[in-house]
């Protein structure tokens, strides 16, 4: 196969043939190595995965989440994963192992040799017997020459399959939401990924109140760090449930996983659970929820019995209950309230018939100052009438007796 580069001396005219602009030659004194299309490696020679699934072979990527979301949890897990070839949260199969350099920021040692003695307990594996590297330096700061030099010394040394660092926001003292600050940061861990083959994953925050944005756009900082990313990882909770979702540049995305810490004996790790069944659809209003527990107690019910059952405020209760008696569909006795003897419940259905369309919404036309004209001798275009009203219109036109 040829290597052919790019001669700047012998550029073409903008439109001319690629040929050329092009020399073939043994070393490249000038210009790009470029190869055809069709010349392109089809298949790689590496698993496509580091973690099935979860991560991607070689990748670079964020594990985001809210503070206290178990984003870090997550990152050890992975972590004693690729370092034993342990399904990482006892459920994605490792495809590569190999040894793990951590960089732990924010937590004391101690915590993390707790926390990874932990996974590897729920792992079935012994901490010991792993090539998990901790480094121990109480600062690391990509932005300064010499901790960049450090870094790539001691990649070069352990030659890891996956570099962990944790969090991002310790890593620096640039303006995460300048895009000239960050991006070199970025570059320069894609550096590392391309010289050394290994993986990189890097531990980042979310903004505040972005619960609804889509998880790679809620990042905090620079949308440098999401396109950067060729597998990515989001934490975040709904209500009492922890949710993971996962992002892949060159692999189709799975669906969400739900999570949870599981405490077995000395063992606390994060584990996947079976999503809860979905719960039974609450009735929408109040006198719904007050009509079906009247239907499935067929014994009076007190109003305080009610306000229990029904979830409801005392005073919405009331309304409710004055409401329902008002429209005959429930009763009320010293024992207490029942439903009224003809009801039927059928929550779906209008209480009163639905009149025929066309129809007037309001009855009878005004006549411009808020009151209504008589009532026609043709009363098939009123809406019906409901318990207590008149076919009168304005109450000024009521007699005395009502």
């Amino acid at each position: 196969m040829k290597t052919v580069c790019v001669a700047a001396s012998q550029a073409g005219p903008i439109g001319a043939p690629a040929c050329a602009s092009l020399s073939t030659c043994g070393h490249a004194q000038a210009g790009l190595p470029v190869q055809r299309a069709c010349d392109l490696n089809a298949q790689s020679d590496r698993s496509a995965w580091l973690v099935e699934g979860l991560w991607a072979e070689q990748a670079v990527g964020i594990l985001g989440g809210e503070p206290k979301c178990c984003k870090s949890f997550l990152a050890l897990d992975l972590a004693v994963g690729v370092a034993s070839g342990a399904p990482c949260l006892r459920r994605f199969a490792v495809r590569r192992t190999g040894p793990v350099l951590l960089f732990p920021a924010e937590d004391a040692l101690h915590v993390v040799r707790q926390r990874l003695e932990g996974i590897c307990a729920a792992a079935r594996t012994r901490l010991q017997e792993l090539p998990l590297y901790v480094i121990t330096a109480p600062r690391l700061l990509l932005d300064l020459p010499q901790d960049r030099e450090r870094l790539r010394e001691t990649v070069a040394a352990i030659q890891p399959a996956l570099l962990v660092l944790d969090p991002f926001i310790r890593l620096h003292r640039a303006d995460e939401n300048a895009s000239k600050e960050i991006a070199p940061l970025l570059g320069y861990l894609r550096e590392l990924q391309r010289e050394f083959h290994l993986a990189v994953l890097l531990v980042h925050h979310v903004r505040k109140r972005s619960a609804k944005d889509r998880p790679g756009q809620a990042l905090r900082g620079s949308s440098d760090l999401h396109g950067w990313g060729d597998s990515n990882l989001y934490l975040r909770r709904h209500g009492e449930h922890l949710v993971l979702s996962v992002e892949h540049r060159a692999a189709a995305s799975g669906a969400d996983v739900a999570l949870e810490l599981i405490e077995e004996g000395p063992a606390l790790a994060l584990g996947t659970r079976e999503p809860s069944p979905p719960a039974d659809p609450q009735p929408v209003c109040a006198a719904e929820r007050v009509l079906q527990v009247l239907q499935a107690t067929p014994s009076p019910q007190s109003a305080q019995q009610l306000r229990k059952l029904c979830c409801l405020r005392t005073a919405t209760l009331c309304e409710t209950l004055a409401a329902l008696r008002r429209d005959g569909r429930v009763t009320h006795s010293p024992d207490g309230y029942r439903l009224a003897p003809t009801q039927h419940l059928e929550i779906a259905v209008a209480p009163h018939p639905a009149a025929p369309f066309p129809v007037n919404p309001i009855g009878n036309a005004g006549n411009g100052n808020g009151k209504r004209r008589p009532a026609s001798a043709t009363a098939s275009s009123q809406l019906p009438l409901f318990s207590g009203e008149t076919q009168v219109g304005s109450a000024g036109t009521q007699p005395a007796q009502g």
